[in-house]
């Protein structure tokens, strides 16, 4: 008996040895599509295995079984997208906006449609509601939802809640971002209009005793507030400057008489990450276009989305990335700043990448050409000659999205 289990033990090992002998069949395979993976520096065409929700194979011709097959020739299959600033603590409190109120939206009518796997709340709630906004919006989303913690304790509820710098508490905003640390990713400084330093100065110190990164919403002040003094000496290296380009009253904008102010890329070599956020007040092609052509690129690309912005300009996450696309922006640039470099920014590198054990998001997307329009926020019209558009989306390797049926079964009528 004891020999017999000794030769059964070897056959395992030798099986498990030949691996393709007892492979298991994938869940899904996707073939011949264009893989972008930034994060493992892969741009060509490849297949992608996935089962249990997980990528399980990646390579230039996968031969293993699958339950079933995605034909994705002529497509880009890139990781799950990934917005850095959206607004989803929605709810039907009156004179609440964007915590718990009207203007902000629920992920998953939103998100899938355009690719987006993971959203990150800005702001919406302090640590005042954050459980009320993890019952309402992370607990009951397929979507993955995160968040950057407000500094002020109610969260963004708009007009003087929002100035009231005696509800800007550090110590207990790093308590409950500690607390909930599988969500919160980061701490929300926005729309503060006062002419002091006090609450970037609490939004950083909370930040440094959480051990995660700011995003700051600036402006406001009249006279504006030195950005140079914010990136240089009051943001830390990993800290975000959202609605990069804007230009709003209250705050300086990064372009001046058309030049990229020089500070700006001192800044952004500094370590200071500068995202789009486009929303609905917050994208100019003055100062866009200009920044790319001088050699600027954003290190993140987000839609600012919530009701005020998504029958605007913005539209959604695809639009946005289309309009950086036709703007100068390369396909390989626009992919990173929504995928891995989002990932890195919120120190979830387990996110925006399509390595081997990655759950399974994934988006597939077609780049079009024809005549396109896009408008910026003050009205302006750029015409572009490419749009992305999402054909499918995986969560956690389930069909979410599917634009034109690709994993759909064939209906053959008798």
């Amino acid at each position: 008996m004891k020999n017999s289990y000794t030769f059964f033990g070897i056959l395992v090992i030798f099986f498990l040895g030949c691996g393709t002998l007892i492979a298991q069949p994938l869940d899904l395979l996707i073939t011949k599509g264009h893989v972008i993976d930034p994060k493992n520096n892969i741009n060509a065409v490849m297949d992608v295995g996935i089962a249990d929700g997980k990528i399980a194979e990646i390579g230039s011709k996968i031969t293993t079984k699958a339950k079933k097959t995605i034909d994705a020739s002529g497509l880009y299959v890139v990781p799950g997208l990934i917005d850095i600033h959206g607004h989803h603590h929605y709810g039907t409190e009156p004179d609440h906006y964007l915590s718990n109120g009207y203007s902000a939206l629920p992920p998953d009518g939103f998100t899938f449609r355009s690719g987006v796997t993971t959203v990150v709340d800005a702001g919406g709630a302090g640590w005042q509601n954050f459980g009320q906004f993890k019952e309402q919006a992370i607990d009951n989303s397929r979507t993955r939802v995160l968040a950057f913690l407000n500094i002020v304790g109610a969260g963004m509820r708009g007009g003087a809640y929002e100035q009231n710098a005696e509800d800007m508490d550090p110590k207990l905003t790093a308590m409950v971002a500690r607390r909930y640390s599988e969500y919160i990713v980061g701490i929300k400084l926005a729309h503060y209009s006062g002419e002091e330093w006090g609450p970037t100065d609490m939004a950083v110190e909370a930040g440094e005793l959480a051990d995660i990164p700011v995003m700051v919403d600036f402006g406001g002040s009249e006279p504006p507030l030195s950005l140079q003094t914010l990136f240089l000496e009051k943001l830390r290296p990993g800290d975000i400057f959202t609605h990069c380009f804007a230009n709003v009253n209250g705050r300086e904008p990064i372009v001046e008489d058309g030049k990229l102010r020089p500070f700006v890329k001192t800044a952004q070599d500094r370590g200071i990450i500068f995202d789009v956020g486009h929303g609905g007040g917050s994208f100019l092609y003055a100062q866009a276009v200009p920044a790319i052509k001088q050699g600027f690129r954003p290190n993140s690309i987000s839609t600012d989305l919530h009701t005020g912005s998504m029958n605007g300009g913005m539209k959604d996450m695809i639009n946005v990335m289309s309009k950086l696309l036709n703007i100068g922006m390369t396909l390989d640039e626009v992919i990173e700043c929504s995928t891995w470099n989002p990932a890195k920014i919120i120190k979830r590198e387990e996110l925006g990448n399509l390595s081997v054990g990655s759950g399974a998001d994934v988006a597939l997307i077609s780049v079009d050409k024809g005549k396109f329009g896009y408008i910026d926020i003050a009205g302006y019209k750029m015409n572009g000659d490419k749009r992305i558009v999402c054909q499918l989306t995986l969560r956690d390797g389930r069909v979410v999205w599917d634009l034109n049926g690709l994993a759909a079964i064939p209906f053959n009528e008798k």
